[in-house]
């Protein structure tokens, strides 16, 4: 019998895993991608490479894709892909023909929510949202333990809500969006400009330019004070969005994953106490729980393989 293989595929990498029933990764690969000024062909290279690789020799029986970026209701192409060069290409298809076996496509976000609700923090939930922060913010909203994708599919593309008028320019082509305050990125950036002004461990290779989101987190474990104050700055942002979140769906959990939910508590913490300071009415209701994705990094590429190997229909 075939492996399944989920994929998670975003703006600096690929994440490749084969992916037992029970939802165990037993083998994984990783490429770099070309971001969004690449071409498709790199990026779907680096995809069909990455899942041979994680096959381990074995046949591929589905492949599951959770892309970074807007994913049509029909699960067949990437709209729009803010840190990806695919704009509309037929991908489920054009994969499915090179890698000879059944393609499923949904956004990266859809899919790590699809995950913990089956295996992770968001499991026994009837109202969840997941948000993924990695190079920049994605999301999905939970009921009774399904995706809620949308009319058009592109339900919880909660980074490119709007929370500073005419601020900060996004890949996206707007200003001000959420994940310009609150990812991968915004860490760096944040990171970066601290150095200019305090003492830093990460100031030790002396240009700013080289450090690199891992490179805080490390230097923040550590104690370095330059790195807590990045991660303040964006926990802090991460609970003032989550707080709008909040605002509107009133979910009973708020799980947060992605690449830089690898931190921890010097993310979650901060978030916390920006959600309880600034979600309205938090003394009169139950402020919902806001934990860290049971899987970690690996949900988006565990749910992608949940889809692949349900054959899930599309609602």
């Amino acid at each position: 019998m075939g492996v399944v293989v989920g994929v998670d595929i975003g703006g600096t990498k690929v994440l490749a895993g084969a992916v037992d029933p029970d939802g165990r990764v037993v083998r994984t690969a990783s490429r770099t991608t070309p971001g969004r000024r690449g071409v498709t062909c790199e990026a779907e290279d680096a995809l069909v490479s990455a899942v041979l690789e994680a096959a381990g020799g074995r046949a591929v029986a589905a492949v599951g894709i959770a892309a970074a970026g807007f994913v049509d209701s029909a699960g067949e192409r990437v709209v729009f892909a803010p840190h990806l060069p695919w704009q509309g290409e037929p991908l489920r298809e054009l994969l499915a023909e090179r890698l000879g076996c059944p393609v499923a496509l949904d956004n990266d976000a859809n899919c790590a929510a699809r995950a913990e609700a089956h295996h992770g923090a968001a499991r026994g939930a009837a109202h969840a949202l997941m948000v993924t922060m990695g190079t920049g913010i994605g999301g999905a909203v939970l009921l009774r333990g399904e995706v809620v994708r949308g009319a058009s599919g592109m339900a919880g593309e909660f980074g490119h809500m709007q929370v500073v008028p005419d601020g900060r320019p996004c890949e996206c082509g707007r200003r001000g969006c959420w994940e310009q305050y609150s990812s991968g990125n915004a860490l760096v950036r944040r990171a970066r400009s601290l150095m200019t002004e305090q003492a830093s461990v990460l100031a030790s290779g002396g240009d700013p330019d080289v450090v690199t989101g891992p490179m805080v987190t490390a230097a923040a474990e550590q104690g370095d004070r330059v790195a807590r104050a990045a991660f303040a700055s964006v926990g802090d942002w991460l609970g003032v969005g989550t707080a709008n979140l909040v605002a509107a769906l009133d979910p009973e959990v708020v799980v947060i994953g992605g690449g830089v939910s690898a931190a921890g508590e010097l993310l979650l913490a901060p978030a916390r106490d920006a959600l309880s300071r600034t979600l309205v009415g938090a003394a009169h209701r139950r402020v919902p729980r806001l934990v860290a994705a049971r899987l970690g990094p690996r949900a988006g590429m565990v749910g992608a393989a949940l889809l692949a190997a349900e054959g899930q229909p599309r609602r």
